[in-house]
């Protein structure tokens, strides 16, 4: 795909080829260790209803913008889904097992359904349709980046209500992230329900030895990078679209 084609390319370039309902789908909250991970995918319109202007990594905007193209999104697309996967799911799977049942789950839940999917960054099996793993697919591709925007701003509206339940973790400020901020709040108060038992400084924070791969975890969301896999012995096909144990 050549880089000036713009960023409903890969969708035009698969209409050509008779796939004319192309489904994005990106999470948002993986590298944070509190609150859900929130998985979307959308449907794009094909043609000039379906180039939103500022299209792009939800990460990159600003939460106003983000805002105003959740609202275009919503209202041009041709099906979406948003699926929550809390804290817990992680906790049990694993983030990256509990991710890919996220995205079997959105896509699955589009009504009208797609016929090809395009996930950010890593492949995902078990979707029903044909499908390719873009890299950075949220910042150059139309249907992920629109993916992108609507896990972000539905994760952040819920990172906002745990923080009237909890105040003290500051939810609202870091989304769940870690922060100094996040990790004073921990060490003095403890974790809530909603903080992710699987991360290292969770685990400190209730006086447990970390596991297995938790450290290495850690050091990436640390890093602002993309989580590492956990490794807990799941098969990714372990999970059905509904999230729940086969």
């Amino acid at each position: 795909m050549r880089r000036d084609a713009g960023i409903s390319a890969y969708e035009a370039a698969l209409a050509r080829a008779g796939f004319t309902a192309v489904a994005g789908a990106d999470e948002a909250g993986r590298g944070a260790c509190a609150g859900p991970l929130v998985v979307a995918a959308c449907v794009l319109p094909p043609g000039s209803r379906g180039r939103i202007e500022g299209l792009t990594d939800s990460k990159l905007l600003t939460a106003a913008t983000r805002e105003r193209l959740y609202e275009q999104v919503v209202r041009r697309a041709v099906s979406y889904a948003v699926v929550i996967v809390p804290a817990a799911e992680i906790d049990a799977y694993g983030l990256h097992v509990a991710n890919l049942a996220g995205m079997r789950r959105a896509i699955g839940q589009l009504n009208p359904a797609s016929n090809y999917a395009l996930t950010d960054g890593f492949p995902v099996q078990g979707l029903g349709v044909p499908s390719t793993a873009v890299w950075k697919g949220d910042a150059t591709v139309g249907c992920i980046a629109a993916a992108s925007i609507l896990a972000k701003v539905t994760r952040d509206a819920i990172l906002t209500e745990m923080h009237d339940q909890w105040p003290e973790y500051e939810f609202a400020k870091h989304k769940g992230y870690i922060t100094a901020t996040h990790t004073a709040a921990l060490e003095r108060h403890g974790p809530c329900p909603q903080h992710r038992r699987r991360y290292v400084n969770v685990r400190r924070a209730l006086g447990l030895e970390p596991g297995a791969g938790l450290e290495a975890e850690l050091e990436a969301e640390l890093d602002g990078e993309q989580a590492a896999v956990v490794d807990n012995g799941a098969d990714p096909g372990a999970l059905d679209p509904t999230g729940a144990p086969r």
